[in-house]
């Protein structure tokens, strides 16, 4: 059982900005940014190379909530959406989530 897993499961204490039938999201314990919460889905997928067809309506849930979020967290000025793939993608929780960034300037190339 991964550790979003086990937050989903309510066995491990999140800070949950948003939940609904489909997902969960919560405050990143690490932020890299003033706001950065991760919208995880429900349905654990390892990562979005192991999506499939199917999961469709679910991936643009994922989207549409981080959007939603955005909205209600002041982000107006921008904000950055993030799936991270794969070690060298950044992954450290093999369960596919959406990062949220905002509320300061964020540089490109991010890496």
């Amino acid at each position: 059982m991964t550790l979003f897993e086990k937050i989903i499961a309510r066995e491990i204490p999140a800070k949950i900005a948003h939940e609904d039938e489909h997902c969960i999201a919560i405050h990143d314990i690490q932020p890299q940014a003033p706001v950065h919460i991760l919208v995880i889905p429900k349905k654990a997928i390892p990562r979005i190379n192991e999506a499939s067809l199917t999961d469709q309506t679910l991936l643009g849930h994922l989207l549409l909530t981080a959007a939603n979020l955005a909205g209600q967290l002041n982000l107006a000025a921008g904000y950055r959406i993030v799936i991270n793939n794969g070690p060298h993608g950044g992954e450290s929780v093999p369960h596919l989530h959406v990062h949220l960034l905002g509320g300061r300037q964020l540089n490109w190339p991010p890496g």
